[in-house]
């Protein structure tokens, strides 16, 4: 089984889709513990002068302006993790828990976020016993990260809230001590780096993502088929006319419907026979203009992916060469945002033009001769037709 090394550099998408599906391991890199000192050090000395730094020795939100003395920085963590785990809803599936705390441990690695490195231990031991923070789906804020999910995420370090083992939800205290674990006891600036960050946003937009270049991939190949079984023609996938439009996604997606059809006998059979169809239907040979307008969509969204995969998305931030801290809006989801909107609406025309085609295939009057909505036995059985009328 292949080994993902959290290191505090990039992750690509294939490391996260391996961690969430259970396909890889995780270990911490051997450099970490050095590489989050500095930043740790900052931290603690805000403290020990008594510097007013939001998070640390002051309230959160809208008590950002309230003073906390720093001998309760370090108990006003807990009580943020607490006080965030507000979350409703079904619980968000195991993958994506799987690959919420890879994303936090990674981020938290990098050195700007004022973490010990048991911290990130700690997310990374979860997943190597595979003990799943239960995480409802609904809460978060967005705009301000992904609050409440990731206090659900973090509340099993401290040994408290609920986890779920080989399926089995249980406290998370009972599940750390069977796992030979011990809670964490939060230090300063702790608990806001476990919440403040867009990681579920991101695990969401990677696990969506491959899970939407399959789709296409797969469309093409059902556009290639329905091309077959409605007798339709392989002419609109010729290379020469995509190159008149030049978009990267249509031309993939034309050339794989033209692979799919290479050597067909039965494109062969009515090659130059244009009688029966002077044009095929949009559903058909329209396919590679909206197959690949999705495909383009999400190479946006990879991009965006991919830098977030880099990137330090946690507040505030901490500059351990000139020991500053400083409160910004690296947390914002909006990139995010639009990346998950569009490709939700990418992959929504995929479903569209698809219905369309079974649709075609299923109607007696423009399937080209097949049994009525594909049925053995015509009227005795309706074949597929209440699966595609709902």
């Amino acid at each position: 089984m292949t080994t993902i090394v959290v290191s505090g550099d990039r992750l690509s998408a294939a490391d996260v889709v391996a961690v969430a599906g259970g396909g890889a391991t995780v270990e911490l890199g051997a450099q970490v513990a050095a590489r989050v000192e500095p930043a740790r050090r900052v931290v603690a000395d805000a403290v020990a002068r008594g510097d007013v730094v939001y998070g640390i020795t002051t309230g959160f939100g809208a008590l950002a302006t309230t003073r906390v003395e720093p001998a309760e920085s370090a108990a006003m963590q807990v009580a943020l993790l607490r006080s965030h785990a507000a979350g409703v809803g079904p619980a968000l599936p195991d993958d994506q828990v799987r690959a919420m705390l890879l994303l936090r441990a990674r981020t938290l690695a990098q050195g700007h976020s004022g973490v010990r490195v048991e911290v990130v231990q700690g997310l990374v031991d979860l997943l190597r016993h595979d003990i799943l923070p239960v995480v409802p789906g609904q809460g978060s804020v967005g705009a301000s990260g992904d609050l409440a999910p990731f206090a659900h995420l973090a509340l099993p370090l401290i040994g408290e809230g609920t986890v779920r083992v080989e399926g089995v939800e249980m406290p998370a205290a009972a599940a750390l001590a069977q796992a030979g674990l011990t809670p964490l006891i939060l230090q300063p600036k702790e608990g806001l780096s476990l919440l403040n960050g867009t990681e579920g946003m991101l695990a969401m937009l990677v696990l969506g993502l491959d899970r939407a270049h399959r789709i296409v991939r797969a469309a093409d190949l059902a556009a290639a088929l329905s091309v077959e079984a409605l007798l339709a023609s392989a002419r609109p996938f010729a290379p020469e006319i995509h190159a008149l439009r030049p978009h990267p996604g249509q031309a993939e997606s034309a050339r794989r419907i033209r692979a799919a059809l290479e050597g067909s006998e039965i494109v062969a059979s009515h090659r130059d026979d244009f009688q029966h169809a002077v044009q095929d239907a949009y559903s058909l040979r329209c396919a590679p203009q909206v197959h690949g307008a999705v495909a383009d969509v999400l190479a946006f969204a990879d991009s965006v992916a991919e830098r977030e995969l880099g990137a330090v998305v946690d507040n505030p931030i901490v500059f351990p060469a000139t020991g500053e801290v400083v409160s910004a809006g690296n947390f914002h989801g909006e990139p995010l945002a639009f990346a998950l909107d569009f490709a939700a609406i990418a992959v929504a025309e995929v479903a569209s033009i698809s219905e369309r085609r079974t649709d075609r295939i299923l109607d007696p009057v423009r399937s080209a001769g097949l049994p009525p909505f594909l049925a053995t036995r015509p009227g005795l059985d309706s074949g597929y037709m209440i699966a595609q009328y709902t």
